[in-house]
């Protein structure tokens, strides 16, 4: 398992090089330049190539991507234009909110859906099956911000009024201020960022189920007496965990594209709303960190996936 496992580590060291060097060159070659921004409109010529000069703007692109390079793996992503202070220090503060709603979302997906998709198959062709796979349906073709102006509207300002509101709808609350709070900030904007993961989950653990009930172990299992909760859970979910995983994982790495929208919906201060903030006054520092931040979590999401199904099914490992 050990080998496996440095192998897999090792594979993803250039496909973190290549993350970098997109983030390096796309910001290089894409319109706009940096100083101007920083230096404002009423800037005067020498005040503009003083400021160019500063960040490094004017010197040969390989002496830029070798300093570039070295700061990055210093943990240095440099200072932001907007606010002048370090990236570094920004993202610290903005990543809490978003790993949070992160793992509140996935939470609340795999809990609802792959008991929802081992229902639908243990009842094929049934109403309960055609009542989830029209529930994915919907989840796959609601726009999550949509889905949150209505949870908005549902929970803040129909049933219970914005002075009384059954759940926050805005905001976000940090663990230290009590458990019970944190949590009911988090819930409507999990289910509503959840929502489309628990869609793809759901018809996923449903196929791959209904694959595996049709196995002649499964049939012999039933012959022997057991339980449908044992051939269930022990038998098809188990034989059908590795494309779930996989559409986990997938999932999971997704949430941060979808974390953008829903931050900015629901107004919680993470790395959406930074991200947003950022592209809007053209903040270069910034997005360079935030796109090296997500590549790398997608990479390493990937890792993780890889050797859970290694420990799911040995073969895998050669």
């Amino acid at each position: 398992m050990l080998p496996y496992i440095i192998r897999r580590l090792l594979a993803t060291i250039p496909v973190l090089v290549v993350v970098g060097l997109f983030t390096f060159f796309l910001l290089r070659f894409t319109p706009g330049d940096p100083a101007a921004v920083m230096a404002g409109n009423e800037a005067t010529q020498e005040e503009y190539l003083e400021i160019k000069e500063k960040l490094g703007l004017d010197d040969p692109i390989h002496v830029q991507l070798g300093k570039w390079t070295g700061q990055i793996l210093r943990g240095d992503f440099g200072t932001s234009i907007r606010s002048g202070k370090p990236v570094f220090d920004l993202i610290k503060t903005r990543i809490g909110p978003s790993v949070s709603l992160t793992i509140a979302t996935e939470v609340i997906a795999v809990l609802v859906a792959i008991p929802l998709g081992v229902l639908a198959a243990w009842k094929a062709n049934s109403f309960i099956d055609r009542a989830v796979m029209v529930f994915a349906a919907i989840g796959f073709s609601v726009p999550i911000f949509w889905l949150g102006f209505i949870l908005i509207w549902i929970f803040g300002l129909w049933a219970f009024g914005l002075d009384n509101p059954l759940l926050p709808v805005a905001g976000y609350s940090r663990i230290d201020d009590g458990l019970l709070d944190y949590l009911r900030h988090l819930a409507l904007p999990a289910f509503s960022l959840g929502l489309v993961v628990i869609a793809l989950v759901a018809r996923m653990t449903r196929a791959s189920v209904l694959e595996v009930l049709k196995e002649d172990y499964v049939r012999t299992a039933r012959a022997k007496g057991l339980t449908e909760k044992t051939v269930l859970i022990r038998h098809a979910l188990r034989s059908a965990s590795l494309p779930i995983l996989t559409i986990i994982g997938l999932g999971l790495a997704g949430l941060l594209s979808g974390a953008v929208v829903t931050e900015s919906v629901f107004a919680i201060p993470g790395l959406g709303r930074l991200a947003v903030d950022a592209i809007a006054t053209r903040d270069y520092p910034i997005i360079q960190a935030l796109i090296i931040l997500i590549g790398t979590f997608y990479v390493f999401i990937n890792l993780a996936v890889d050797i859970a199904y290694a420990v799911l099914d040995p073969r895998i490992r050669y």
